[in-house]
């Protein structure tokens, strides 16, 4: 059995072998970039206007209005002392502008401009580079894109980018007393949920689920459907069947798959019975198979191990310290993970704390963290992941 640290060192550390995709713009929304971005030009590439109104040349209140400039427009205008132009938010100001009064703060008579206030020299000028200079570093290897990655980028003038590709990810679940929902349910069966609560997790951080298999508590048809999923996936997640049970198959299945064991067992609560392992360059997870307990191993351990195939250099969903909404001593034997809600009073600890309550989970948003033997007194800061 490993500590949650040494599980997670272990997941970490492992080497992956990412594949580089070139992709157009609009399709890689979520992925991290391959190879840093660098400006291919002054941002801005020249100096423009910040808002509708008049460029002036000189500081005066007074001005003579000899023309007008628009967003695109390309033709150089020169201004002589106490000229100004009409121009536009995004137009390239005159080389001779002194600055740019806002047409909120400006009267005009015929051709003459009367301003409310004295100009500042600069105001309103959205200087050439005064964002991004040419060569310089925009985003960074393993970036992940994020709509405004996206618009920086276009801006850029690029439209197909190099990103690294995501895993492609199966699932199977196990058990004799599962029944698909819409099924007819006997007595002593329950309905399979946790394919679809792990499929919408990974959906939730922007990953896809290829391929789901259900199978019973078989050795010989487990391994199999290990067998088939590890000839196409890069990481197989397995739900149930690695506790210690005489029906629980799945650890010896993915060894006579030739699956090397990393690590098997967790000191935590809930998701004790938790394995990770590893095939050349593919990787398994084992989960347990309540509901809770597969959930939060999800979002700890697996997570990280999806984003570092990934390209991700962020692991994991980050903790937050949030005060306690009440008083709470941590009664169980191991460190633990708590669903809870975090809200902004603060965090509550919910009640159905067992493995196999999932409604508690779905009403939280966070897992709370509490080491053994922890006590907190209301208002204490407790540490929580956010889930939702």
């Amino acid at each position: 059995m490993v500590t949650i640290e040494e599980a997670l060192n272990s997941i970490k550390s492992q080497e992956t072998t990412s594949k580089v995709e070139t992709k157009p713009l609009q399709e890689v929304l979520g992925l991290a970039l391959s190879e840093d971005i660098v400006a291919p030009f002054d941002m801005p590439s020249f100096d423009n206007s910040a808002m509708d109104g008049y460029a002036l040349c000189g500081l005066y209140l007074e001005y003579e209005i000899v023309g007008e400039v628009a967003a695109g427009d390309t033709k150089e205008t020169a201004l002589k002392d106490g000229e100004a132009v009409r121009i536009f938010t995004g137009a390239k100001v005159p080389a001779s502008a002194s600055a740019v009064m806002m047409q909120e703060k400006t009267k005009v008579q015929g051709n003459h401009l009367f301003l409310d206030e004295m100009p500042k020299a600069g105001q309103s000028i959205r200087k050439k580079g005064a964002e991004l200079q040419k060569g310089q570093l925009v985003l960074q290897k393993g970036h992940v894109l994020n709509p405004s990655s996206l618009g920086l980028i276009g801006s850029l003038g690029l439209d197909i980018v190099k990103v690294i590709s995501k895993p492609r990810i199966h699932m199977i679940t196990t058990g004799n007393e599962l029944v698909k929902p819409g099924q007819p349910k006997k007595e002593g069966q329950i309905y399979e949920s946790n394919s679809f609560a792990i499929a919408g997790a990974l959906e939730q951080f922007g990953f896809q689920c290829a391929q789901q298999l259900q199978v019973k508590d078989d050795f010989e048809e487990t391994k199999k459907s290990i067998q088939k999923s590890m000839e196409t996936c890069d990481v197989l997640i397995v739900s149930g069947g690695i506790s210690v049970g005489d029906y629980d198959f799945v650890k010896q299945a993915l060894e006579e798959n030739g699956v090397q064991e990393l690590f098997y067992k967790v000191f935590q609560k809930p998701g004790k019975p938790l394995y990770f392992g590893r095939k050349g360059n593919q990787f398994a997870f084992a989960l347990p198979g309540n509901p809770a307990s597969s959930l939060t191993c999800f979002f700890i351990y697996v997570l990280p191990l999806l984003q570092k195939w990934s390209g991700h250099t962020d692991l994991g969903l980050p903790w937050y310290r949030f005060p306690l909404r009440h008083d709470y001593e941590n009664r169980f034997d191991r460190p633990s993970f708590l669903k809870a809600r975090v809200t902004s009073d603060g965090a509550q600890i919910l009640d159905g704390q067992g493995s196999s309550m999932i409604q508690s989970m779905a009403l939280g948003n966070a897992l709370a963290f509490v080491e053994l033997g922890e006590k907190f007194k209301k208002g204490d800061l407790i540490k929580c992941k956010l889930i939702s």
